[in-house]
């Protein structure tokens, strides 16, 4: 009896290191999505994207997030090491905290809304020490809404330290969009975009200090050739040294950031793209030398080559349908997987693209598909979701899991 007991106990620990193996392996697409019926929870989507799995690509789970109509918009671009993701509800001016440490079963962990007079988070990305710093639209002031700021927070999205944009050169009506962290020269680039459009297009960047979050520098991209290619000031990226920056445009340019860490900061234009009315390039993401951004006058995701970030060169393009406007792109962890949403004929989609951080190349993952579908992709306007109902889904933000 005792060999017997014994042979049960060593076989269900197997079973469950089996299990536990399995789900170290597993990797997860998580999916920010609004419900387009305005009666409806707004809620995170888990995706198996497990490269071996018979599931690729099938839906695992939702969590829906209290209130309605957040505008559920942007996430944190990766899924930090302690897998807290930070996502904003724009139109609610709310923050959700997505705790992913049990990666199949998401829950929330937290949630705020306006910190120390500053309203609508936008933008969330991890210090070298693990807090958080958040790019927020606005403050109030004693005229109405003002220029907004940067809100260093913990991991459960408590207040370290604040610090206000709102300095002389600025433009009163700006609002703080995105940022960059460059923690070797002690430095943080944002940008000055108003997500609701009632400022004027701004073509300001400012630099700040890392160290205390003291603004230095307001500057103003030059133009090019069309006269505009300034205006909308969108995402600061950190290239591989850890020291260079390129700064995006929705009006669909690239400038490289020059004496960042001087007295005298200045970026000059490298790279453009053709505009279509109404849409803009967005979300550009870093792989390496590669420098990957969505062009809706394409349908298409471009990948370039910056070894020399002064001379951007297109080495691959990713074609999609002629009515789909690619917007928000982010990469897995080993950087050979793109997810891809956005407007138009995919604002119910979300996309896989195949990644070659050697060539640069981009594919689109012809796997990735719903169980019978004639097309690849997930959509999210004809399901019947775990958490009830089937109000059309709208993603955004999307981020996969970490190893």
């Amino acid at each position: 009896m005792a060999r017997l007991a014994l042979l049960a106990l060593l076989a269900s620990i197997t079973w469950t290191a089996r299990l536990v193996a399995q789900s170290a392996s597993a990797e997860y697409l998580y999916l920010w999505t609004a419900s387009e019926d305005s009666t409806q929870p707004d809620f995170l989507a888990v995706l198996d994207v497990t490269e071996d799995s018979t599931r690729y690509g099938r839906l695992v789970t939702t969590l829906p997030v209290p209130g309605l109509g957040n505008l559920p918009h942007h996430t944190e671009h990766e899924l930090p090491p302690d897998r807290q993701l930070f996502a904003n509800g724009f139109a609610a001016g709310k923050t959700f905290i997505f705790d992913l440490s049990d990666p199949a079963r998401p829950r929330i962990a937290g949630e705020f809304g306006e910190l120390e007079g500053y309203s609508h988070p936008h933008s969330y990305l991890r210090l070298p020490g693990g807090n958080v710093l958040a790019t927020f639209q606005m403050r109030h002031g004693p005229d109405g809404m003002a220029p907004g700021g940067l809100v260093e927070l913990t991991p459960a999205g408590e207040p370290v330290r604040t610090s206000s944009a709102n300095t002389p050169g600025l433009d009163p009506e700006t609002r703080v969009y995105s940022a960059g962290v460059v923690p070797a020269l002690d430095r943080i680039v944002t940008t000055t975009t108003d997500m609701e459009g009632d400022s004027p297009a701004s073509r300001q960047l400012q630099i700040w200090r890392l160290s205390d979050l003291a603004p230095l520098h307001t500057i103003t991209l030059p133009d090019g050739p069309a006269g505009d290619e300034s205006l909308l000031t969108a995402e600061p990226r950190v290239l591989a040294d850890g020291r260079t920056v390129l700064v995006s445009t929705f009006n669909c340019s690239i400038y490289l950031m020059e004496g960042l860490e001087t007295e005298a900061p200045s970026a000059r234009l490298v790279a453009s793209f053709p505009r279509k009315e109404g849409e803009y390039c967005a979300i550009p993401v870093i792989v390496g030398d590669h420098y990957l951004v969505t062009v809706p006058a394409w349908s298409a995701v471009v990948s370039l080559d910056i070894s020399d970030p002064a001379a951007p060169r297109e080495v691959s393009r990713l074609t999609l349908g002629a009515d789909e406007v690619p917007h928000w792109i982010s990469v897995s962890a080993d950087g050979r997987r793109v997810a891809i949403t956005g407007y138009g004929a995919m604002q119910h989609r979300v996309l896989i693209a195949r990644f070659d951080p050697a060539s640069g190349e981009l594919t689109l993952d012809e796997r990735f598909r719903e169980e019978g579908a004639d097309e690849p992709g997930f959509r999210m306007d004809d399901e019947t979701w775990p958490h009830g109902g089937q109000a059309k889904g709208i993603p955004h933000g999307a981020v996969f899991s970490r190893p």
